[in-house]
């Protein structure tokens, strides 16, 4: 027995057209952000939809405290947009922080406010059209080309017409609204659970770090003291600690599970329970760690920190054996060196943690970024064709940045050429762009096209 649906009708009516643009990009994360500015240094008009009020995605939305590696231990792989952002945010840290991490690329801490500024600052300069606390709530199209997203907001319901449309929600929410073909997280239904990042202030850097050998810089030691002690309840004996200043510190800290982020009941509970969790964890931090007995509870995430939801099905779908190999392919737009991380998703379930050895990468094809049925839309971002365990891999900011300025790029090469084809796009001249915009694609290709 199936569940009946309740439905009812909506009138048909007219929408007034808010935008024809060249590019129209869903998303304000990492990869709609350097989509965006891509597509817009290359000469397109674009229109980048975000549904808060700011850009940088989990960074500002959830308050994720440090930006994942950019490097492959041995050198940036994530460069162009994503490494330009980087440096711009740190250039703009306070001036002890700014020399402590002026060399850093990997772990670095993420200062929300200044980014979100940062990225205003980028948009208006590159002649970006951004419309915030909106988002798209239906798509029309027609033989497998999407004519135009009705998009929603405080003025009502209005349609956006684009050339190309980039699909940079991470939940794949344009391709699912069009109809494409999508999986969801492990072979049963299973997602990674999510976080509920926070921030605290009034915190002592220097006492707490005058007994790290006790507690252990990710509180390792401590946590397990007090989980075996029936004092803290958290799921993971680990706690991602990012010091903006040596009072303030942002916490990837504690697990909330069963949380789907591509459902709206879900977020709800992962919300609530995120915040109560926050308090607990605040609380035994207060009580138990040197140097955090005075700690202010500043901030929790807008929303609880999502790491998996929809993936396509690409034209190609990335797999553990590509991780593996390290393989390069032919139409590889960017470069993946980050470790494969799937968080339990049971409480009693373990981790699984798969690392490349230093020095090495393996390549992300532009056809990974290609929905099957569907022809004028690019995705990037944590929901590109691959595996879950590459998912696990690939989902990262840096990795997310560099999928975005590859999309962005590709929708400007086929407006200048008045295509909606993303399929016709000439690889050679893609890859080319990229290098010259300071992309790294691999030494054999980015000594190819470096002239």
């Amino acid at each position: 027995m199936t569940d009946t649906v309740l439905t009812i009708q909506i009138p048909e009516r007219d929408i007034p057209i808010y935008a024809e643009v060249d590019v129209v990009v869903a998303g304000g994360g990492p990869s709609g952000v350097a989509a965006a500015l891509a597509a817009a240094r290359n000469g397109a008009s674009v229109l980048l939809i975000e549904q808060r009020g700011y850009l940088g995605g989990m960074a500002t939305v959830s308050q994720v405290p440090a930006f994942c590696p950019y490097t492959d231990h041995i050198k940036p792989v994530i460069r162009g947009i994503g490494l330009e952002i980087l440096n711009d945010m740190k250039s703009n840290m306070e001036e002890t922080f700014q020399n402590e991490w002026r060399e850093q690329l990997d772990w670095v801490p993420i200062d929300a406010e200044i980014l979100k500024r940062l990225l205003d600052e980028k948009m208006e300069e590159a002649g970006v059209k951004v419309l915030y606390h909106t988002f798209v709530g239906h798509v029309l199209q027609q033989s497998g080309i999407i004519e135009a997203v009705v998009i929603h907001n405080k003025s009502g319901t209005q349609a956006v017409k684009g050339n190309i449309y980039i699909d940079a929600t991470s939940d794949a929410d344009l391709t699912y609204l069009a109809g494409g073909e999508l999986v969801k997280g492990g072979d049963d239904g299973e997602l990674q659970p999510g976080t509920m990042c926070f921030v605290l202030n009034n915190l002592d850097r220097k006492n707490f770090l005058s007994s790290v050998e006790i507690h252990g810089r990710d509180l390792k030691h401590a946590i397990s003291k007090a989980k075996s002690e029936g004092r803290l309840r958290v799921a993971r004996e680990w706690a991602g600690i990012s010091w903006l200043n040596d009072h303030t510190a942002g916490f990837n800290f504690g697990h909330v599970f069963g949380i789907d982020g591509s459902n709206a009941d879900d977020l709800t509970r992962g919300a609530i329970e995120g915040r109560a969790l926050v308090e607990h964890i605040t609380g035994w931090l207060r009580e138990s760690i040197p140097g955090f007995e005075n700690a202010f509870l500043t901030l929790t995430g807008e929303q609880i920190g999502i790491r998996e939801t929809r993936r396509i099905i690409g034209d190609y779908i990335v797999t553990a054996d590509d991780f593996l190999k390290c393989r390069s392919f032919p139409d590889d737009i960017a470069r993946n060196a980050y470790f494969i991380d799937i968080h339990m998703t049971k409480p009693t379930s373990g981790m699984t943690m798969i690392h490349l050895a230093p020095g090495e990468s393996h390549g992300i094809p532009y056809r990974a970024l290609l929905p099957v049925g569907i022809e004028n839309v690019i995705v990037a971002g944590r929901a590109i064709s691959t595996d879950r365990a590459t998912q696990g891999s690939a989902r990262v900011m840096p990795n997310c940045f560099a999928m975005g300025e590859a999309a962005g790029t590709a929708a400007a090469i086929l407006a200048e050429k008045g295509s909606r084809r993303t399929r016709s796009i000439e690889i050679p001249s893609l890859q080319s762009r990229l290098v010259h915009q300071g992309a790294w694609l691999g030494d054999l290709i980015n000594e190819q096209y470096k002239e």
